[in-house]
């Protein structure tokens, strides 16, 4: 039988776990679709957003045809922006992209390994655009879409 005290630190313990999970997956569900500091685009909807990265538009207003820079199928980021943006898994997401490229119509975005490259390639090339943590924006980046 539990004293009143341990059940009360099984209590506290619990509700500490639950709230760090909760910040955690706050923190996560932040994400911003990003082009380079100097680049002439100047805002994205979702709806814009969403054609780009499912194959259905290649422009990036303001800006012309885009190359689409995509994080690696592991990471966090990725999930959490087409689950966002598009309504779809990451890998209903692949299976889609899969039958654009298999019927010719559309080339997928460039798988990139973190939001430290994505960021240094959107600086690098204008006609860039990717996504990363919100967190992780800095100077070099301009925010067409923020998701939380």
């Amino acid at each position: 039988v539990l004293s009143w005290s341990d059940n009360m630190n099984n209590i506290h313990r619990t509700l500490l776990i639950a709230l760090g999970a909760l910040c955690a997956q706050a923190a996560m569900a932040q994400v911003a679709v990003v082009v380079g500091a100097k680049s002439p685009a100047a805002a994205l909807s979702a709806e814009q957003a969403a054609g780009l990265f499912l194959g259905k538009s290649d422009q990036l207003p303001g800006v012309g045809t885009a190359l689409l820079l995509d994080q690696g199928e592991s990471s966090a980021v990725r999930e959490q922006f087409y689950t966002k943006v598009t309504g779809k898994s990451a890998s209903q997401v692949k299976a889609a992209w899969s039958r654009l490229v298999f019927s010719g119509k559309a080339t997928p975005p460039k798988e990139i390994a973190s939001s430290a490259e994505v960021k240094h390639l959107v600086a690098a090339n204008p006609n860039a655009v990717g996504y990363i943590e919100k967190s992780a924006v800095d100077a070099t980046v301009k925010v067409l879409l923020s998701v939380d």
